[in-house]
């Protein structure tokens, strides 16, 4: 169930099952009925409940749950945005079967509501909200009472997330088959409140058909690959990760991303340090090995040992030709390499040197910008009208390497068009170095030998799970330190060998 879909192949899906032999009217009274339930669940008989519907099936939705509710002792009105009389198909039919109170749509009409069914647009928007429908919703909201959307939030675009000028503000939503994208991606995912899924008779074997390359970040997706130790296992089969670090003054970042890496899962995590940080590293690690590494000949001599399999470079390296150098270096190699911070802003003005150093290579590449760093690097596609999934896809394909877009809504990116959307993931990670462990355990899991979009996959969640488990005022020393009860529950259900 953690699939995403487009507005096309949700429209797709619809369209499939209806030719199959299901009346697209069994859909809407299915959907009408859900909604209903939901809303039944969070008011008692007697509560006034009112339905701003609109002149599409959405609204047809919402005249279904209108009859249902009606039965189940709610009292409910109608406020119809349009000309009901102009409805059609199965919303005409829906309209049609409802005997109760139908009423223009007025802000007043919201007055004494006890919970408000907004069944105006749902996922197909793609324009922007305007007239009545405006009108509407900025009522909606202003009410301050609990809102049940129909299918997705009135005003967020199903396909982008985007707000299209003005949004519901749902306290739930009520979706059907499978989440919609604008679910998960921001800023649609902050207007849908819960959302739950619900079946109306779509079988899952659509998804065969229509597609999806989407889906949302969840153990799931990737716990099959998860590295897990077994009994005839020891620390050099678990992987040795190395984190090249900058000089003396700049050594923390990758301190952080060692022990990211270190409990992550790898057997042995070493630190390639300067001579001149060699004893600010030697007295701040105790698991965590440090060797002095200058230089990019050095390095390159230091890799050539094959049990060095995962390096990850970036984090507190510094800014320059330098660290062009040290990157050439360690892509030279068959290791899987993870490149965030200064590692991807030294290449800002020659990006395409990056690229064709990593195209080509058969073992994985991870790159994991926020923002800021995504758009010293792809400058274009940054500043292009795309949703932030469809840019990191971009930058996926352009790069050839596994692109991590960091933020509240993480993307996931592979160069084959797959991308994940991680929804798992607390405000309080927005802290000094959070990044550099997130760094870190995509590494470790590397170095075990998980495939790098699958690493990446689950070294974003985790990073996530070791924020809940931290909790409020953490900071990025605190998360390693969180992943050991991260992993008990990831292997919880897993026959793990001591």
């Amino acid at each position: 169930m953690w699939e995403l879909v487009t507005n096309t192949q949700m429209g797709e899906a619809d369209r499939l099952t209806i030719a199959s032999g299901t009346p697209g009217i069994v859909l809407m009274e299915n959907a009408g009925r859900a909604v209903a339930d939901a809303v039944c669940r969070r008011q008692p008989p007697g509560s006034r409940i009112v339905i701003v519907a609109g002149p599409g099936n959405n609204g047809g939705d919402g005249f279904v749950a209108a009859r249902h509710l009606a039965a189940r002792r709610r009292h409910v009105t109608i406020l119809m945005v349009g000309d009901r009389a102009r409805l059609k198909g199965d919303a005409a039919t829906a309209a049609a079967a409802w005997a109760g109170r139908t009423e223009p749509a007025t802000p007043e009409g919201l007055a004494g509501a006890q919970l408000i069914v907004d069944a105006l647009f749902g996922a197909g928007l793609d324009r922007a909200v305007e007239g009545l429908a405006r009108t509407m919703i900025e009522a909606v909201n202003a009410s301050g009472v609990p809102v049940v959307a129909v299918d997705l939030a009135s005003g967020v675009n199903g396909t982008t997330g985007a707000v299209m000028g003005l949004a519901v503000r749902a306290d739930m939503s009520v979706t059907f088959f499978r989440k919609k994208i604008g679910h998960v991606l921001l800023p649609g995912r902050i207007c849908c409140g819960e959302v739950q899924v619900v079946d109306i008779g779509i079988k899952a074997d659509t998804l065969a058909v229509i597609g999806p390359r989407v889906a949302e970040n969840h153990p799931s997706l990737w716990r099959a690959r998860l590295p897990v130790p077994q009994a005839g296992g020891h620390k050099y089969s678990r992987g040795h990760a190395v984190v090249v670090s900058g000089g003396p003054v700049t050594t923390g970042a990758a301190r952080l991303a060692a022990r990211g890496a270190l409990r992550g899962g790898a057997g042995l995590v070493t630190i390639a340090a300067p001579r001149d940080a060699m004893a600010v590293h030697a007295a701040a690690n105790l698991a965590v090995m440090v060797r002095p590494v200058d230089g990019h000949d050095e390095l390159a001599r230091f890799l050539s040992d094959k049990r060095f399999n995962a390096v990850a470079l970036g984090p507190g390296l510094g800014v320059g030709t330098k660290t062009c150098d040290l990157v050439a270096a360690a892509l030279a190699g068959p290791r899987m390499v993870v490149l965030d911070a200064d590692a991807l802003t030294s290449f800002a003005d020659h990006a395409e040197d990056l690229w064709g150093m990593i195209k080509g290579r058969e073992a994985g590449v991870v790159l994991t910008p926020h923002d800021g760093e995504f758009a010293r690097l792809f400058s274009d596609i940054a500043a292009s009208s795309e949703s932030k999934l469809e840019k990191a896809r971009q930058a996926a394909i352009r790069s050839g390497a596994i692109c991590v877009l960091k933020g509240p809504d993480t993307m996931v990116a592979a160069p084959d068009g797959r991308a994940v959307i991680n929804a798992h993931a607390p405000p309080w990670l927005a802290t000094a170095g959070s990044g550099d462990v997130l760094t870190g355990i995509v590494l470790g899991l590397g170095a075990q030998g998980m495939p790098a979009f699958d690493a990446a996959c689950a070294g974003v969640w985790m990073h996530g799970d070791a924020g809940r488990v931290a909790g409020a005022g953490l900071i990025a020393e605190d998360l390693p330190e969180a992943l050991p009860e991260v992993w008990r529950d990831l292997v919880a259900d897993n026959s793990v060998e001591a």
